[in-house]
């Protein structure tokens, strides 16, 4: 096992520098070690254990992103396109087979094999191209619910193929208790679910609320699969179970990291089935059955989005990106090998003729997704009536609309930037981890996202890709310094702002993305001068010409110098907007200012009668002073009387 996610990790690695789809490297990281080739990895039941778990929690996060509402705006997409897709394939499916010599009853059973397209790989590829939510997203999720149904169906329905069985009674009576819990679900969903999640929430412990999540999926799917349905579609009721708590995107965010690892596991698990020596005299008959197989899911996936009315351009991408066959097609080989049924009737190769097409047509769903995607813009383009150049485009904005401001955290000091920002029509969305907090901000009309804003999804979920900016409120240095990098990680150009607790250097932010830190203790004291000033009837300079307190300054030196005290180097905020020592003796008879690269004093240029940023460089031994002149890019150091330029 702990080989099996070693080699996961590296492969998975490896495909991201090649541009590759991490899936289609935990395929072939599972052909190259399983027990087939190398045999460095035997298929033993911890790895099928641990690849069912991958598959229940892969299915269990699509769930919770796909929330009741969704399904049910989707509805006519499920029974409509998802019905016509299994229908259409299995028909053409079943006619080929039997027009090369086999019975019906093989045509059927190879029919329900093919008809089946794989979740996972469909999901992940969607969820990669952030297309999960859109008209294709939505039509292919809606086809892939249909296919997960009607596996139950399928299941009751190869033993009568084969021959056995209990009988349209039997297969009644299973229909009818799957039936029952979907009915349990919706209501458990729309009852039980909020409330529960919301007393565990308030509990405030990451363990307790993660226990609970994943005893909620495990749970569901288990008892789902009592009832003769699937484990991964009971895992997706469960996910759907969740999605109507204000706290999915929390739950999400928490399972997130373990459905990562398990489904590897399962992906790898898949490629350890093939036999590649056992296929050296069938290679051929791979590569036609699989061109086969491409065609036909190709042709009837497209023909039943059509009949959606969702347009040439998305059933054609639609029908590509599900033209491979489902994890869940083994389930169904392997009840068949139970009664006689061999896929095409291929006999004895039957299985490892399916299992080559299946790893072969999942590592190329990529590929297939883009060829779709060029062929419906292609397709679009020639259908595209002239007028539709002149139509508005969707994605504009409207006039006048603002950009939102996330805010993480929701005390005292980020209720009142809320309420400003608000009152001067721009839109917050604040993120918190608190129950009481976030019922707080809600009642003041914000939008609020329950969630730990460490976690990309509950970011996402924020709007962080459209945010005007990112305000960090929270009361621990550490966690805000974390907070900020991955937000600088994902959108590196948004403006972060961050308010320190007291006994935090605001400086220590600044390495994290922070842009500017606004210490309260520096604003509190700076206002209390400017008042008193004011009071006295003496003015205060203008702050465009002078170091802003709050601007965090990043002075990164050029490498070719060779001063050696730029080790000295570090991110500071400006201590003063005017020099610190001249401030404090009432004077303002500076000519130029200097800002030390170590601390962050502001003193007088050499010029000026006081020359403190020399006296300071000198005393503290920071002799690293950069010009804070609008315009200037340059440092000086003080010791070795040396110009130091910025990097280019």
């Amino acid at each position: 096992m702990v080989l099996l996610l070693c080699a996961a990790a590296l492969i998975g690695y490896l495909s991201i520098q090649l541009r590759i789809v991490p899936i289609v490297g935990f395929l072939l990281a599972g052909v190259v070690i399983g027990p087939h080739q190398l045999g460095l990895v035997a298929t033993t039941e911890t790895v099928e254990a641990a690849a069912e778990i991958g598959v229940i929690l892969l299915l269990f996060t699509i769930g919770i992103e796909f929330s009741l509402e969704r399904l049910a705006a989707i509805q006519r997409y499920v029974l409509v396109g998802g019905g016509l897709q299994v229908l259409l394939a299995v028909a053409v499916t079943a006619g080929l087979v039997m027009a090369f010599g086999a019975d019906w009853r093989t045509g059927v059973f190879t029919g329900f094999l093919v008809a089946l397209s794989s979740t996972a790989i469909v999901l992940k590829v969607l969820a990669a191209a952030g297309r999960t939510t859109s008209t294709l997203g939505q039509g292919s999720v809606a086809a892939l619910i249909f296919q997960d149904l009607a596996v139950v169906l399928m299941v009751l329905l190869v033993p009568l193929l084969g021959g056995q069985g209990e009988g349209p009674l039997e297969i009644a009576r299973a229909l009818g208790t799957a039936a029952l819990v979907l009915v349990v679900v919706l209501v458990v969903a729309r009852k039980v679910m909020p409330p529960l999640l919301e007393r565990v929430a308030r509990a405030c412990s990451p363990e307790v609320f993660l226990l609970t999540v994943v005893a909620i999926g495990m749970g569901t799917a288990y008892l789902t699969s009592l009832a003769g349905v699937s484990v991964a579609l009971g895992a997706f009721l469960a996910g759907l179970v969740v999605s109507e708590s204000r706290h999915s995107a929390h739950a999400l965010g928490e399972v997130l990291p373990l459905q990562i690892l398990f489904s590897a596991t399962f992906f790898v698990s898949i490629g350890m089935l093939l036999d590649l020596r056992a296929l050296l005299e069938l290679w051929w008959l791979v590569l036609l059955l699989a061109a086969a197989v491409v065609v036909v899911k190709a042709v009837t996936g497209a023909l039943a989005l059509s009949a959606l009315g969702v347009g040439a351009s998305t059933a054609v991408a639609g029908g590509l990106l599900l033209a491979q066959i489902g994890e869940f097609s083994f389930v169904l080989q392997r009840s068949g090998a139970a009664v006689g049924l061999e896929p095409a009737g291929l006999g004895a190769d039957g299985e490892q003729v399916l299992i080559a097409v299946t790893v072969l047509l999942m590592t190329a769903t990529p590929a297939l997704s883009a060829l779709g995607d060029r062929l419906g813009r292609a397709v679009g383009a020639r259908r595209r009536r002239p007028a539709a150049a002149s139509a508005a485009p969707e994605d504009v904005p409207a006039p006048g609309s603002a950009a939102p401001v996330l805010v993480s955290g929701y005390g005292p000091v980020a209720a009142e930037l809320a309420a400003g920002l608000r009152g001067r029509g721009i839109p917050v969305t604040v993120t918190t981890l608190s129950p009481d907090l976030a019922a707080v901000a809600e009642a003041a009309g914000h939008t609020v996202v329950r969630g730990d804003p460490l976690r990309r999804n509950v970011l996402e979920e924020a709007g962080l890709f459209t945010a005007a900016a990112v305000v960090i409120a929270e009361n621990s240095a550490e966690e805000t310094a974390q907070i900020a990098a991955v937000v600088r990680q994902l959108v590196p150009d948004t403006p972060i702002l961050a308010r320190p607790v007291d006994t935090a250097d605001p400086a220590e932010l600044a390495p994290a993305g922070v842009h500017r830190v606004v210490d309260t203790a520096r604003t509190v004291g700076a206002a209390l001068t400017d008042s008193v000033l004011r009071r006295l009837g003496r003015g205060v300079a203008p702050p465009g010409d002078h170091p802003d307190p709050h601007a965090v300054v990043d002075f990164a030196a050029d490498p070719d110098s060779s001063c050696p005290h730029l080790v000295q180097i570090r991110p500071v905020l400006p201590a003063a907007a005017g020099c610190v020592d001249c401030l404090r003796a009432g004077e303002r008879d500076w000519v130029h200012l200097r800002l030390c690269l170590t601390c962050g004093h502001v003193g007088c240029c050499d010029s000026s009668p006081n020359r403190h940023a020399s006296a300071h460089a000198h005393a503290a031994d920071h002799p690293l002073a950069a010009s804070a002149e609008p315009g200037e890019d340059w440092a000086w150091c003080f010791l070795d009387q040396t110009l130091i330029g910025r990097r280019e």
